[in-house]
């Protein structure tokens, strides 16, 4: 069992790379989708990764109970979770408790069997956020990206499109 965290900022090519990873595992490769296509422009987003990779992947759409999700797939091909900051900000716009979502999530990691990569991004590398908000969504990718990354085998970090080992 492994577990992958990859990390970077938006269009540094994290979920090329994570496909990537992921397919290099045995077994047929399935894609955990927290994304939901609320408006046109996300329908598009999701149709352009859904092209890039191909038919060859099981897909699952888990917006925000991803702890089950990966109990259930677990014993076949690696998993890709494409992303936690959109996990995260599902749940908080749930209102759910994403501490306890994120803690449930790190605990689960180590009794899979199957691998697991992560693609998430790294938010704290620009400017303080002008609302409540948006700190408190930052604070919180923080704490969910530092939690993972603690119990990850790898953790990257990508800059236009090129990986840099950090773990």
């Amino acid at each position: 069992m492994a577990v992958i965290l990859i990390t970077g900022g938006a269009r540094s090519g994290k979920s090329k790379r994570a496909e990537s990873r992921t397919r290099a595992f045995p077994g047929q490769p399935v894609y955990v989708a927290t994304a939901e296509a609320l408006d046109a422009e996300m329908e598009a987003r999701i149709a352009k990764h859904r092209a890039r990779r191909g038919t060859e992947w099981i897909e699952r759409e888990v917006p925000l109970d991803l702890v089950p999700a990966l109990v259930a797939t677990d014993g076949g091909g690696a998993r890709l979770v494409d992303c936690l900051t959109l996990w995260l900000s599902n749940l908080m716009h749930a209102e759910r408790d994403w501490e306890r979502e994120v803690s449930r999530l790190a605990i689960a990691l180590p009794r899979l069997e199957s691998p697991v990569v992560f693609v998430t991004n790294e938010v704290g590398l620009g400017i303080v956020p002008d609302n409540a908000l948006a700190r408190s969504f930052r604070d919180a990718a923080g704490i969910m990206n530092q939690t993972i990354a603690a119990i990850a085998d790898e953790v990257e970090f990508i800059v236009a499109g090129l990986p840099m080992k950090l773990k």
